[in-house]
C-alpha cells in the first residue's frame, strides 16, 4: 500500500510539471509577440522622431527665410493664424464660424496668398 501512495504522489508531480510546463509555453508565447510588438514601436517611434525632426528644420529654414526678405505679413497674420489655430474659419466664406475637425481649402489658401 505505501508503493502505491510514492507511485500516485509521483504521478500527480508529473501531472503538475506537465501543466507548469505548458503554461511555460504560453508565457514564452506571449513574451515573444510582446517583444516583437515593442520592436515594431521602437521602430515606429524612431521614424515618427526623425519626421518631426525633419518638420522642425523645414520650418525653422522657412521662417529664418521670412524673417531674412522682411517679408513678414505682421500682427494681424499673426491673430488670423491664432484664430485657425483654434478653431476658427479665417476665409471669406465663413468667417469666423466654428471649423470641425478638418482644414478649410479657403483658409489654408488665404496663408498660401500671405506668403
Amino acid at each position: 500500500m505505501r508503493n502505491r501512495e510514492i507511485f500516485d504522489q509521483v504521478s500527480d508531480m508529473e501531472k503538475q510539471i506537465g501543466e507548469l510546463y505548458e503554461q511555460l509555453g504560453d508565457l514564452k508565447g506571449r513574451l515573444s509577440e510582446l517583444l516583437e510588438e515593442n520592436h515594431r514601436l521602437a521602430v515606429e517611434n524612431h521614424n515618427l522622431r526623425n519626421h518631426l525632426d525633419h518638420q522642425k528644420e523645414a520650418t525653422d529654414e522657412a521662417s529664418d527665410k521670412k524673417t531674412s526678405k522682411g517679408s513678414f505679413p505682421g500682427e494681424g497674420y499673426d491673430n488670423l493664424a491664432r484664430l485657425y489655430e483654434e478653431g476658427f474659419h479665417i476665409c471669406n466664406l465663413e468667417f469666423g464660424s466654428p471649423r470641425r475637425d478638418e482644414d478649410c481649402i479657403f483658409c489654408l489658401d488665404f496663408f498660401e496668398k500671405t506668403k
